[in-house]
């Protein structure tokens, strides 16, 4: 008779039969960095979030390095924002900074540097893309996403991450760096990124609330499952070398569609909502936040996931370390 109890009832054997694990250098951390100097800046929504200046980026660097983590997502926030964003595509802009700064400095250059290909940080009216009589124009943004990105990979970026949601961005950016010599710059992209309402600490830490409508006419429907897979075939076609489904714990379902149609690592985008709902929780003691972040990272693992965005990574990296 068929018992499945024998397996469980020991640790050494539960962990024998397991039949997914997170590891430590699969989760990828974000990171704000912010214009100006001496800035260490809470994100109020988002406990053990900050905003660096790039004097103060090392004390959270040195964090990452000590926690094992080996990759990071780099956002940044201006100084001068315009109608075009012109700012993200700006060398001196400063992620770029960031990217060279990190580069050049042995404590970190060992680590994979991933820049957040986006306008909405850098625009006045904070969309992603530029705006004429109110509506987010496609074609006439590829140009300069395509410009970010090869600024990026210029200064030191390992890989470049489309979060815009344009049609045909990944094809102008693979072409732009392909002409620029970066042939060999993956795409991590952006493909299944659905207009979600876990998003709202995230615009408040990297200042990037739309200033008027909403992003509806460019991000997913919440609502469409087929349609993410049509988004990510459609962006594999066009070059992309991973792809993102965001967010991650309300999407499990989207990322095992992709993991069974689509052969392409996938990223795991555990956003700012996610994590801001699991700290609320835990500082109100209602759940073990340890435990439960350990389950949410691995259950993203099992939909599919290959990679995740978290940023519970340093923390999840100390309790894996405890474990093994």
């Amino acid at each position: 008779m068929d018992r499945t109890r024998r397996l469980r009832m020991n640790a050494a054997l539960r962990d024998m039969v397991r039949e997914n694990h997170v590891r430590i250098d699969e989760l990828i951390y974000p990171v704000f960095v912010i214009e100006g100097e001496n800035i260490c800046l809470p994100v109020d929504s988002m406990p053990g979030i900050c905003q660096y200046s790039l004097d103060c980026l090392p004390r959270e660097m040195d964090r990452v390095v000590r926690a094992g983590i080996r990759s990071v997502l780099l956002f940044g926030i201006p100084s001068h924002k315009d109608e075009t964003g012109s700012g993200a595509w700006d060398d001196d802009g400063i992620v770029q900074k960031a990217l060279r700064f990190l580069k050049s400095d042995p404590r970190y250059a060992h680590l994979l540097l991933i820049a957040d290909v986006c306008l909405c940080e850098y625009t006045s009216h904070g969309h992603c893309g530029l705006v004429q009589d109110g509506v987010i124009l496609n074609d006439e943004t590829l140009p300069l996403l395509a410009k970010t990105a090869v600024s990026y990979a210029r200064a030191g970026a390992d890989l470049v991450a489309p979060s815009d949601m344009m049609d045909l961005r990944i094809q102008a950016i693979r072409q732009a760096l392909d002409a620029e010599g970066f042939l060999y710059t993956p795409i991590m992209a952006y493909s299944a990124k659905f207009s979600s309402s876990f998003y709202g600490p995230f615009r408040e830490a990297a200042h990037s609330a739309p200033g008027f409508g909403d992003r509806k006419t460019y991000q997913m429907d919440p609502a469409n499952g087929r349609e993410a897979l049509r988004e990510v075939e459609e962006d594999i076609r066009e070059g992309a070398d991973l792809i993102i489904a965001k967010p991650a714990m309300a999407y499990m379902d989207i990322i095992r569609d992709i993991s069974v149609h689509c052969n392409i690592p996938i990223v795991a985008y555990n956003v700012s909502g996610e994590y801001a709902m699991v700290k609320a929780a835990a500082a109100a003691g209602f759940i073990d936040e340890k435990k439960i972040v350990l389950e949410i990272l691995t259950g993203l693992k099992r939909a599919g996931a290959k990679m995740i965005i978290t940023y519970h990574a340093l923390d999840a990296a100390a309790w894996l370390s405890s474990l093994s």
